[in-house]
């Protein structure tokens, strides 16, 4: 039996060996390596047997492995198989001791997990700390000229702004202090912010955990409505925006958000007593928006009175509230996940070091949006508990052309980067050869939101990365935290289209809807759970526990009575298979599945098929109503630029998904559109497709960045005429949105 034949087997040896130092794991990824450059063609896994409809068809081939680089190995934070051997299940919950040890600690916890109220766990019971003083002042002995956070505005022609760890101590105490004294807030109050990309974001974050004060961000690109709504639901009487910012080449005005903010709260219940506004260019106004008198305050102007003040940090409880995180959910009410102070600092702390790979002397650069659960946790409270450096820009990846990151990444010698497939996607489709054209180097990447396709993480790995950086596949959530599945980079191969194993201190399991366990290897696919409770897991739903525990535990809870966390396994409504090496495959969520003739048919699969065809740029796929077979999957390609928009490109791909996957995935239809319904944050609205394919209303589309093209496409697929809209059913409602 050779490596090349059984690869896993490495896996196993670092895993397993307790003396299998780094130096052993540089000389067994050497062997490796000599062998076509580590790179082995899993074999073909055998047919399923017949599905039941409690199951999820799985049609994804098992792919190679790719090898991290003995470079890489030397210097990694996790490159020793002893450390991630004493986060196996017996020593839960112990092993997280680990991660909570790389903070500062004001007082030592005395319980690691008090589980005896499930499922509203408690990690580090009794411990005391601040996660500003986390972030900054810790930092200030060693690195306080170093360079904390680098602002790249979306104008090229304006420079970057670079704010060292002194500076952001400075500037988080003077708006900590102005937040306490001007705002009247105080530890425990809520407050909403609003912001795009821009470093006054972080700055004002940071400043409320100075405080104890529990902020909620929301999503520069959401509607003034739905700021308004998450404000009354968490209960905040101060709003921060900022008056406008830079996006795709136009100015946004963004203080007329605010405006409809304010109203939509009061219609809710909730007054707001102050709107604190920043300055997108300090002493400029650039809003068509009046102030309004008594309400609206300059934060530029409130902050003089504020210079060079400093606040001590509030010593906060470990389980006291850090941020609340809203879902983008569309329908119903907006569910705000409530993140504690002690467990999720931690727990981004150890998985930002151990899987990230990120180090002091590392400029880090996370494209996500800080409003969402990705930039706050890896932008903001990861990477900074860690001294690092890291970047933010203001604008999109592709304006004014594809090469915009690349140039980025060259000019600020970046060498860790983060993104999602969605990006990747587009970077792809907008300049597939534009990376080649910069000189920039990075030892680590990262993808995180949603799967992607096996034909993307190669162009990711070969092209983005040159063949010389790892990537790390995560698959979380905003309920959890930080990452659940993922590779180990210095000491798990990758596997294109495959999370990997399961995070340190992860348990996860796979049921079907019957809660059977689905075996590994067994071809098939369940839902995803995970056995245990971590330190990153939400503490509960803002003002709703009895949804918490129905939404996220009820489901596959064995005895409600019990008070053992073993009975309590977290449902991530997540569609998942396990391959015999041991590494999880995320399918997407459980309701983009299309039950056709009783076959569930998971979406990601059906798009990833229509990736591999060298025309197409991107593919959505939504559920149809069908007669005979229930529900059809449908369709929707753009293509490359360039490509003509023929009847071989259609016929293409349906012989490709007929051959990748089965005739019964053949598309009821195949539309070749000009481009996707998208979110700010280039998300492709599946949902906004499903409605137009099934003669739906499509719902409020202001917030798409492309609200023009949905006109356009229902054109295309329903033609001139103009038809009644239907109402629809309601898994085709749920479609495309999240929980």
């Amino acid at each position: 039996m050779t490596h090349r034949q059984f690869p896993g087997i490495i896996n196993s040896l670092y895993l397993l060996s307790p003396v299998l130092t780094s130096t052993g794991a540089i000389a067994v990824a050497k062997a490796q390596r000599k062998r076509t450059k580590s790179r082995t063609r899993k074999p073909a896994s055998p047919s399923p047997r017949q599905l039941t409809e409690a199951e999820i068809a799985v049609h994804w081939k098992e792919e190679e492995y790719f090898r991290p680089s003995t470079k890489f190995i030397a210097q990694a934070n996790l490159n020793d198989p002893a450390f991630a051997a004493r986060f196996s299940e017996e020593h839960f919950p112990e092993c997280f001791r680990d991660y909570a040890e790389l903070l500062d600690w004001d007082r030592h916890w005395h319980t690691t997990l008090d589980a005896s109220n499930p499922p509203f766990w408690k990690w580090f019971v009794g411990g005391k700390l601040n996660a500003c003083f986390n972030c900054v002042d810790r930092h200030l002995a060693k690195y306080k000229n170093k360079a904390a956070l680098i602002f790249v505005p979306e104008p090229e022609a304006e420079a970057s702004t670079v704010i060292t760890y002194q500076e952001l101590y400075r500037r988080v105490n003077e708006v900590a202090t102005m937040l306490r004294d001007f705002a009247g807030l105080k530890t425990g109050d809520r407050v909403t912010i609003h912001m795009p990309m821009i470093p006054e974001l972080p700055i004002t974050m940071l400043a409320c955990a100075r405080l104890g004060v529990v902020h909620s961000v929301v999503f520069g690109g959401f509607s003034g409505e739905a700021c308004g709504l998450r404000a009354a639901d968490s209960g905040s009487r101060v709003l921060i925006y900022v008056d406008g910012y830079h996006r795709n080449g136009k100015w946004v005005d963004h203080k007329a958000s605010a405006d409809i903010a304010v109203e939509t709260a009061k219609k809710e219940g909730q007054p707001i007593d102050k709107v604190l506004i920043w300055k997108r260019y300090p002493g400029k106004y650039t809003s068509e928006s009046p102030m309004i008198l008594e309400r609206d305050f300059f934060i530029d102007d409130v902050l003089k009175d504020f210079r060079n003040k400093i606040l001590q940090p509030v010593s906060q409880d470990a389980e006291a509230p850090l941020f609340l995180m809203y879902t983008s959910g569309t329908t119903g009410k907006p569910k705000g996940c409530q993140h504690r102070t002690g467990g999720y600092m931690a727990y981004v702390a150890g998985t930002a070091k151990c899987y990230q790979d990120i180090h002091p002397e590392d400029v880090y650069w996370c494209m996500a949006d800080i409003g969402w659960i990705t930039g706050h946790s890896y932008i903001v409270y990861g990477p900074l508990a860690l001294a690092a450096t890291s970047v933010l820009y203001e604008g999109v990846p592709q304006f004014p052309d594809a090469g915009r990151p690349w140039r980025i990444a060259e000019r600020l010698d970046v060498n860790i980067f983060h993104t999602s497939p969605t990006a990747i996607r587009m970077l792809r489709k907008a300049g597939p050869h534009e990376p080649q054209n910069h000189n920039y180097h990075f030892k680590h990447m990262t993808t995180v939101g949603e799967p992607i396709e096996p034909e993307v993480w190669r162009w990711y790995h070969e092209v983005v990365g040159k063949g010389e950086a790892v990537i790390v596949d995560t698959w979380w959530q905003t309920e959890t935290g930080g990452f659940l599945c993922t590779t180990k980079p210095a000491l798990d191969p990758m596997k294109p289209g495959s999370a990997g194993p399961p995070a340190l201190g992860i348990y996860p399991v796979i049921w079907d809807e019957n809660g059977k366990e689905v075996k590994a290897g067994s071809g098939k696919a369940g839902n995803i759970c995970i056995r245990n409770p971590w330190p990153g897991i939400m503490q509960t739903i803002w003002g709703d526990p009895d949804r918490f525990v129905n939404q996220y535990y009820k489901k596959y809870c064995k005895d409600p009575n019990s008070k053992d966390w073993r009975d309590w396994p977290y449902y991530a409504a997540d569609g998942a298979v396990l391959a015999a090496d041991g590494y999880y495959r995320i399918l997407g969520r459980v309701d983009d599945v299309i039950n056709v003739a009783g076959h569930r048919l998971g979406t990601k699969e059906i798009e990833s098929a229509c990736l591999t065809i060298p025309e197409i740029a991107e593919a959505a796929v939504v559920p149809v109503v069908d007669e005979v077979k229930g529900r059809v999957p449908e369709v929707y390609i753009s293509l490359k630029p360039g490509v003509l928009p023929k009847k071989t490109v259609q016929d293409k791909v349906t012989s490709t998904i007929e051959t990748m996957i089965g005739k019964i995935a053949r598309p009821k239809r195949i539309h070749i559109v000009p481009d996707m319904p998208k979110t700010r944050s280039g998300k492709i609205m599946r949902r906004v497709l499903a409605a137009v394919s099934n003669q739906m209303d499509t719902g409020d589309i202001t917030t798409l960045a492309n609200p023009d093209i949905v006109a356009q496409i229902r054109q295309l697929v329903q033609g001139r005429s103009v038809k009644p809209l239907k109402e629809g059913p309601e898994d085709i409602k749920r479609f495309g949105q999240e929980a």
